[in-house]
Order: structure tokens, then sequence, then C-alpha cells
């Protein structure tokens, strides 16, 4: 107890007990350069939780917004010496605190000597207003199209792999900066499917308006309609890999499909890598491995992603 009175005496020199039995303290606090006024009255079992505080008007000022704040403190700090010192942090903290966010750029925080949590809070609102259209496009995909991955989209996600038709899927990479404008493409699927929306995405790439929705801009560019949600059950193109026979493995769905339309079966990469590193007749050169469908037997290429072991 003494040692902790000790701690006191030093850190608040200014702000000192009024009576034998230490129920009230009163006098000052520094913060931002100045000195603020406080008085607090404990109850005689001198629990900080059932205390009063009684701030002067300029102390009342700076803690405007944070009222909330600081009555959870006084519940749960463990003794008046703890909650001092984190209402002189809520007052004047000596650097920007660290800032967790769930958001698709980096959040830097503007801080001088003079900032407070609101300025944060504020900061942390423009952020958001500046990324409105973004979640816009984001939030219209989720609506209005399959999406395969990520299954459950964070607001920090820029990227969505989007139903195509059976066995083809297209990812794209959104820049948040500039949701609008046309985003990275992969296609994801059987060579004979994809490749001609490739061709179509070249030739109708002039056709892509910023003033238009990226979804509209995709329909366009690619001149198909997406499978409507409304119609079609998410089962109809969520096929599990013909190998391991499941959908997700370590959080990869199937992304690889046999090139034959009479086959047209996905399989995860890894596990068709295995499949093929396994058989004889397969032949690899560089990061392409070529050899035979484990379903029809025709010939089924595979380029290895950074995703191999």
């Amino acid at each position: 107890m003494a040692e902790t009175e000790a701690s006191l005496l030093r850190q608040f020199p200014l702000f000192l007990p009024q009576n034998r039995a230490k129920t009230v303290y009163e006098g000052f606090i520094s913060a931002q350069g100045r000195d603020f006024q406080l008085r607090i009255l404990l109850p005689e079992d001198l629990q900080l939780k059932n205390a009063r505080l009684l701030c002067s008007w300029q102390l009342r000022t700076v803690l405007n917004g944070y009222h909330q704040i600081v009555q959870q403190r006084m519940q749960h700090s463990p003794d008046l010496m703890s909650f001092l010192m984190e209402l002189k942090m809520v007052l004047y903290p000596a650097e920007s605190p660290d800032c967790f966010v769930d958001l698709p750029v980096s959040f830097s925080v503007s801080w001088t000597p003079q900032s407070s949590l609101i300025s944060i809070h504020s900061q942390f609102l423009a952020a958001l207003e500046s990324l409105k259209t973004f979640w816009d496009v984001m939030d219209e995909i989720d609506e209005k199209t399959w999406v395969l991955e990520p299954e459950k989209p964070t607001r920090s996600a820029t990227a969505r792999r989007i139903v195509l038709g059976n066995n083809a899927s297209i990812n794209i990479e959104v820049d948040p900066m500039h949701p609008t404008m046309l985003p990275e493409c992969c296609f994801l699927g059987a060579d004979h499917v994809v490749k001609p929306l490739g061709i179509k995405l070249s030739r109708n790439i002039h056709l892509w308006d910023p003033e238009n929705s990226l979804l509209q801009n995709l329909r366009d560019v690619l001149e198909i309609d997406f499978p409507a949600r409304a119609i079609l059950e998410k089962s109809d193109f969520s096929r599990d890999c013909g190998i391991c026979y499941a959908y997700q493995l370590d959080g990869a769905i199937p992304d690889q499909v046999c090139d034959n339309s009479q086959c047209g079966q996905p399989f995860h990469q890894i596990c068709l890598y295995e499949w093929l590193r396994g058989l004889l007749t397969s032949r690899q050169s560089f990061n392409i491995i070529f050899g035979e469908c484990p379903y029809c037997s025709k010939p089924i290429t595979l380029k290895m992603s950074g995703r191999k072991p």
C-alpha cells in the first residue's frame, strides 16, 4: 500500500489526499502542456468503481466524447494509480496508438502531440468514406453473382472468384482506390471455355466505361450474363475434386479442369500434381506437367503456381 502511495506521489505530485482516510483526492494532473484540476471522491472501501469524478470545466471540455471510456476505466482499473495513468493516456498519449483496421488499404494515422482519439476516429471515418465506392462495387458482386472465393469475404478482401458457368470462373483483383477501372483478371477452367472469354476481353476492352459499374462492364466486355443467384444454387457450380472427392482442401477449392468437353472434371491443383507426378507417362517442363486425365485419359496440362509444396 505504501509503495502504491509513493508511486502515486511520484507520478502525480500535485494530486494529493485531502483527509486521513484517503477517500478524497484533489489537485492537478499535467497533460498537453497544461495542468487540469481534478477531484476524486472514493467510498469508504476505496473501491474505484464506486468513486465520483469531479472535473474542472477545462478538463470536462478535453474529455468531451470520452465519457464512456472514463467510466469503463473506473470500473476496471485495479487502483487509483492505474486509473490516473490511463486517464493521462487519454488526455495526452505520448505517441500514436496502434490501430488495427479491416481495410483494403493501409491506414496511416496523422499524429501530433495535440492529437486525441477523436482525431483518429475522424481520420478513420474519412478513410471509410473514401472506400465507399469500392465496397459498393464488391457488395454488388457478392449480391448478384455466385462468388466461389473467398467464401466469407472480409471488408479488406479485394479479390473475388466469380462463377462464369460450369467449371469456369474468373478471378478479379480490384483496385480499392480505382474500383470502377478494369481489374486484374484471370480465367480459370477448361481451355475451350475460357480462351474465347480471354479473346473477348482483349477485343472489347475499349468498351470499358468507368462511369458504369464494374459488374456491368464485365458483362459488356465478356458478352455474358453471370449465373443469377435468384435462379441457380451454388451447388450447381461447386463440384468436388475428382481425386480427393472433397470440395475444400486446406482452404483451396478445385481450380484445374480437364479440357475434354465430354469430361470437364475439376481437380485441386495439388491433387492433380501428386497424381500426375506418380504416372510414368507424365513429363514435366519447368513448372508445367503434361499427363493424362485420371477420368477420361485425355491429355491434361497442369501449370503449377506458387502453391506447389
